[in-house]
């Protein structure tokens, strides 16, 4: 058993970030990471040609600015590259390749046990702790919508998790599911090496550039949010045009105010938005049944393809192992506190990267819960 005052589960930019605030005011903590290197996601599950969707300065992590020369839209690979100078900054040592089994509080020893496994000796290792933050955030593993028939498709099926280049699928017709960000990049990047591609939009979605999302952040900050949509948005539409007959609407609330109510993003386009008007890439509504390589959407219309890739999000594991009482998680393993009341629990704990406010909201939860700590202890 090891008795640590502050455990952080999660190596990713939100237990960085705890740990960084913690250091700053000499509280001890360890850190534990199921896989073997910080920041996972963003190192080994990220296509190749992401870039931060926000302006570099709304991301950064409490006490540390990019270095000088840094692209406005981070890279990814410069992104993984100020992770690793930040914990190197701070001294920064999870302990790697631990997973979390249980994690409970013990109300006669007032402290959280944890239970885990070191996943390479396969040995069982329990943790006490006086205060417990999980940031293991909101993108743990993939999900796959069921489809009808999804079991026939012959080819290939992959998450964007682990897709990493169009390189391979010159020539193939390939189906993205999902108008997110992810979907849309992932088109555009299968459409410039050659592929045939389609993409699902099954929902309302704004598209805007990365200079629209920049001015709106920089404006919100001293003009009512409703104003500012309604610009950002007018210019919007000036830019791209009707993408209605493209199967692609607005949501009713503007891309800021949707944001701040339900966490969901607009898409930052890097140009598929031109290939969609110019019909490079095609748009389909609901897929309504799989049978063999041919898919059948809403509408009666079908078309066969070579592979599809599922970029639909992921899910939080949080509830597979929290065993919490008083239910800081709903049942979707997401804060049933509303922002941004959202990052305390009862009895030492805490979340920390699960507002979907991006690096800016990490940051903002690390500061929270390390004054909340450091009144606790002062108070004690």
């Amino acid at each position: 058993m090891e008795e640590v005052v502050v455990l952080i589960i999660g190596a990713g930019p939100a237990g960085l970030a705890m740990a960084a605030c913690l250091r700053q005011h000499s509280i001890p903590y360890l850190v534990i990471e199921r896989e073997d290197c910080i920041a996972s996601l963003w190192r080994c599950r990220t296509y190749d040609r992401v870039k931060l969707h926000l302006a570099k300065e709304f991301c950064t992590l409490p006490h540390m600015p990019y270095p000088d020369g840094t692209p406005t839209y981070v890279p990814k690979k410069e992104f993984v590259e100020y992770l690793d100078a930040y914990a190197e900054r701070f001294g920064i040592e999870p302990r790697y390749s631990v997973s979390v089994e249980s994690a409970e509080y013990d109300e006669g020893a007032r402290r959280w046990v944890v239970d885990a496994r070191h996943m390479a000796a396969g040995t069982e290792i329990q943790f006490t702790a006086r205060f417990l933050v999980v940031a293991t955030g909101e993108n743990a593993v993939g999900v796959v919508p069921e489809i009808p028939g999804i079991e026939s498709f012959p080819r290939e099926t992959v998450h964007s998790s682990t897709y990493r280049s169009g390189g391979g699928y010159a020539g193939k017709r390939v189906l993205v599911v999902g108008c997110g960000n992810s979907g849309m990049e992932i088109a555009y990047d299968l459409a410039s090496h050659g592929a045939a591609t389609s993409i699902v939009v099954r929902s309302p979605v704004h598209i805007m550039t990365k200079g629209l999302i920049r001015l709106g952040m920089t404006l919100v900050q001293h003009v009512p949010v409703t104003i500012v949509d309604f610009l950002i948005v007018t210019i919007a539409n000036f830019t791209f045009g009707d993408l209605s007959r493209h199967v692609i609407v607005r949501p009713k609330n503007g891309p800021l105010l949707l944001k701040a109510k339900t966490g969901r993003s607009s898409v930052i386009d890097v140009g598929t938005a031109g290939l969609i008007k110019k019909g490079i890439i095609k748009v389909f509504g609901e897929i309504s049944n799989i049978n063999g390589n041919k898919v059948e959407f809403e509408g009666e219309k079908e078309c066969y393809f070579d592979a599809i890739v599922f970029a639909t999000g992921y899910k939080t594991t949080v509830n597979s192992w929290l065993k919490d009482e008083n239910c800081i998680m709903n049942s979707d393993g997401l804060p049933k506190k509303c922002y941004p009341n959202h990052w305390k629990g009862e009895n030492g704990l805490y979340c920390a990267g699960f507002a979907s406010r991006g690096l800016a909201g990490i940051s903002m939860d690390a500061k929270n819960i390390v004054d909340d700590i450091v009144s606790t202890i002062e108070s004690a």
